[in-house]
């Protein structure tokens, strides 16, 4: 029984990812849970925002949170609800968040096919 629901939940993540253009990694929903877990607030989401600023012109900026906006969209990958604004979707479209441990740091990161330039932090980006 719990094989069919973790084949229903995969299937349905594969759903919302489709339909959202919008795709948060399992490496990615992993770590939020993680912080989620230390917080000790279940109610928590990742929110992700762009804004104008940083190296290339705009930057992406993550926090947990656990209120939502009249314009926020609300997706929900392998159990881990990520929040986003209106305007900041546009800019999202077809994007994935990833989070990636390397020899330097560990980070979430954006892969945004829209971005035509990016800085060497990768966490601002032109378009």
């Amino acid at each position: 029984m719990e094989q069919v629901k973790d084949t229903w939940n995969t299937e349905m993540n594969e759903q919302l990812r489709e339909a959202s253009s919008l795709m948060l990694t399992e490496a990615a929903a992993t770590r939020v849970q993680h912080l989620i877990g230390q917080e000790g607030n279940s109610k928590l989401m990742l929110r992700l925002e762009v804004s104008g600023g940083g190296c290339s012109g705009f930057s992406y900026r993550f926090e947990l949170d656990e209120k939502t906006n009249g314009d926020d969209q609300i997706f929900e990958f392998f159990g881990v609800k990520l929040v986003v604004d209106g305007m900041s979707l546009d800019l999202l479209h077809g994007s994935e968040v990833d989070y990636v441990e390397d020899l330097l740091a560990s980070s979430f990161r954006v892969k945004n096919p829209q971005a035509t330039s990016t800085c060497g932090c990768g966490t601002s980006f032109s378009m």
